[in-house]
């Protein structure tokens, strides 16, 4: 009797155990099929599959734009939109999950063309961090410039007034010669003594001619000294026909100034004249070597240089402008820029004064330097020069066309 109750007993539990196994497969089964649906539901052609889909590549830097423009907006008090802040808050939500869809790329887009629109002409490329550099870069161009423009405008101004200053003494000295040949007469016979006195010819008066030696000899003085001057800058380019005699002060001395008490007035002159040719022609070797050296560059160098610190102190104000505005963006045309200042520099050195009125000149230095600060108004001025020119020849040319006709 007890084995059939637990007999009954078995077999009565394992239905129970059957109906167990199968309603786990079968849910097993009813979640595949689920799972199978849900993936079919998303990969389906409505385009909700978008949903786990990888934004687009240029979904960052939009998504930092904008908020780059969003966060401008709120610093200067503009109100961007509670829209357009939802759209880039929930692009900057959707970008940390690493999932986007292409709702929030179009709500991204459109907010980035709002704010665009809204801040202009500040834009998301002039709020970036990037002016260092760009300082930096216009620094150390000028810095260079200044290094090469410096010593060479120094040497240039230097050897331009030295230059000019010999030839004016050359001037005076040459009229002083002639005069006081016409005055005082030939020079003394061969057999008369050194510094022998002498009388002084009828109707010159003495007190003058001997102004006018000691301004024939300080002139002298004057060219010699400016002369060596000349030649140390072109790094002694010139022999020096009394540098044997330059530590002999008492040498000197007797050379190049007047004898005491001037006994004879024509041997005075006749003495100073000689030493005038050597150092005339001295002073006129230097000034040609100076013409050809230091002229070279004040005309064909120095232009360039100063078109390019032009462009420079161009370049820097307009950074400054634009930097106070939020408005800086770096460009490539800043560096064409510099290319079109050189070439303008080099065509001014081709002129050689600018009449601004009928007393007034600019020298052509300073014409490229504002060529160089404003490259658009030189060329306007070399098309109008250009145009007046093409009108001057059509209208030479059309009588002749009308009288062979």
């Amino acid at each position: 009797m007890p084995q059939s109750e637990t007999a009954r007993t078995h077999e009565g539990t394992e239905p129970a155990t059957d109906i167990s196994v199968g309603n786990r497969s079968t849910a097993r089964s009813i979640n595949a099929v689920a799972s199978a649906d849900q993936s079919a539901h998303d990969f389906s052609g409505d385009g909700s599959s978008a949903s786990h889909a990888a934004p687009p590549a240029y979904f960052d830097e939009a998504l930092q734009d904008a908020e780059r423009l969003l966060k401008y907006a709120a610093e200067i008090g503009v109100d961007a939109g509670a829209d357009t802040r939802d759209h880039v808050l929930q692009a900057r939500a959707t970008s940390s999950g690493g999932r986007g869809s292409e709702e929030i790329t179009a709500n991204l887009l459109s907010a980035l063309t709002k704010l665009a629109a809204l801040l202009r002409p500040v834009s998301a490329e002039s709020l970036k961090d990037n002016s260092q550099h760009t300082v930096r870069t216009y620094w150390w161009v000028a810095i260079c410039l200044a290094i090469v423009i410096v010593p060479f405008s120094v040497v240039s101004f230097v050897t331009s007034a030295i230059s000019t200053a010999v030839r004016t003494d050359i001037t005076a000295a040459n009229d002083l010669a002639v005069k006081l040949r016409a005055q005082l007469g030939p020079p003394p016979q061969a057999g008369t003594a050194a510094g022998a006195p002498a009388p002084v010819p009828l109707g010159v008066d003495q007190s003058d001619i001997i102004t006018e030696l000691q301004q024939y000899a300080y002139t002298i003085r004057s060219i010699d000294a400016r002369a060596r001057q000349l030649n140390v800058l072109v790094f002694h380019a010139q022999w020096d026909p009394y540098a044997a005699h330059r530590n002999d002060p008492k040498w000197i001395h007797t050379t190049f100034q007047l004898p005491p008490g001037i006994p004879n007035l024509a041997e005075a002159a006749e003495g100073r004249t000689q030493v005038y040719q050597d150092v005339r022609y001295f002073a006129q070797s230097l000034l040609d070597d100076v013409s050809m050296y230091y002229g070279a560059i004040a005309t064909c160098l120095l232009p360039v240089l100063y078109a390019l610190l032009g462009t420079c102190a161009y370049l820097l104000r307009t950074f400054e402008k634009q930097m106070a505005l939020r408005t800086f963006t770096p460009s490539v045309a800043n560096s064409a820029r510099f290319l079109i200042a050189a070439i303008g520099g080099a065509v001014v050195g081709l002129f050689n004064n600018f009449n601004i009125t009928e007393g007034a000149s600019i020298p052509p230095l300073a014409i490229a330097f504002l060529v160089g600060y404003a490259v658009d108004v030189f060329f306007a001025f070399l098309e109008g020069f250009l145009q007046t020119f093409t009108k001057n020849t059509a209208n030479s040319t059309a009588p002749a066309a009308a009288a062979g006709g």
